[in-house]
């Protein structure tokens, strides 16, 4: 199978780990990765803030990048999320964008949906001894519905405890532009949200989109709290290279 990374603007200027370590385990999967250079943001910062025309503009670029695709897989339940419920919309009234648009969005998944959905592959042998939780993040679970796959790899990985995060549905206070325009509830909302990872005791706390968890760990590191903070792909691909090297397959 054939997939083209898109990276996200989050990943591709401050988290490039996460878009390697997706490349890496798509490779072990078996997966030809490539990566459309001509791709720029989804968009959707300038689609929340009301900017449609320039929203669209940013759109028409992606949708060029992305049309000769085979499949198209993201480390965001956000972005990737636009793609697939807002793109059409954007160009309802020019039917042959609208054709394009809805062609992308149909190829287009979030990363967890990608592994379990479509490769099948909910265990990819990964051993990571220490207590994690887990954050769903708004756009992936009521967007997309990604809700069940993240836990189902997680459960895979040999020696991870999974404990569960207290009113986890609850937002973290991102929202991308509501935390600029709504800085004290979103903080309230992020604190909140912190109080209830450092409940579960957990040592690891990851999660799908990293809008969320530079939110989250942002607050935990000024609260001076020890939790480490990993997107699901670099879980995986340190509980990947962790098994490689001390042998362990079950």
């Amino acid at each position: 199978m054939k997939a083209s990374l898109f990276v996200t603007c989050l990943v591709d200027q401050f988290f490039p780990q996460v878009g390697e370590a997706m490349v890496r385990i798509l490779d072990r999967c078996g997966v030809t990765v490539d990566f459309p250079p001509e791709q720029t943001c989804c968009g959707q910062p300038a689609f929340n803030s009301g900017y449609t025309d320039e929203a669209r503009e940013v759109a028409r670029t992606l949708l060029r990048a992305f049309a000769e695709s085979d499949v198209v897989v993201s480390p965001s339940g956000s972005c990737a999320g636009m793609i697939r419920h807002w793109y059409a919309d954007l160009f309802a009234d020019d039917p042959a964008l609208r054709e394009q648009a809805e062609a992308v969005a149909a190829k287009t998944f979030e990363f967890s949906q990608f592994l379990v959905r479509l490769l099948n592959r909910p265990d990819l042998g990964a051993y990571f001894p220490h207590r994690v939780t887990f954050h769903p993040s708004c756009h992936g679970s009521r967007l997309l519905g990604v809700r069940d796959e993240p836990l189902q790899l997680l459960r895979a990985v040999r020696g991870l405890e999974l404990v569960d995060l207290p009113y986890a549905e609850d937002c973290c206070g991102f929202g991308g532009t509501f935390a600029v325009k709504m800085g004290g509830i979103s903080g309230a909302m992020v604190t909140e949200k912190v109080e209830h990872v450092c409940a579960t005791g957990a040592e690891v706390l990851v999660g799908t989109d990293m809008g969320c968890l530079m939110n989250i760990g942002g607050r935990l590191r000024k609260l001076g709290q020890p939790v480490r903070v990993l997107h699901l792909a670099e879980l995986l691909w340190e509980g990947m290279q962790a098994a490689d090297e001390s042998g362990v397959t079950q």
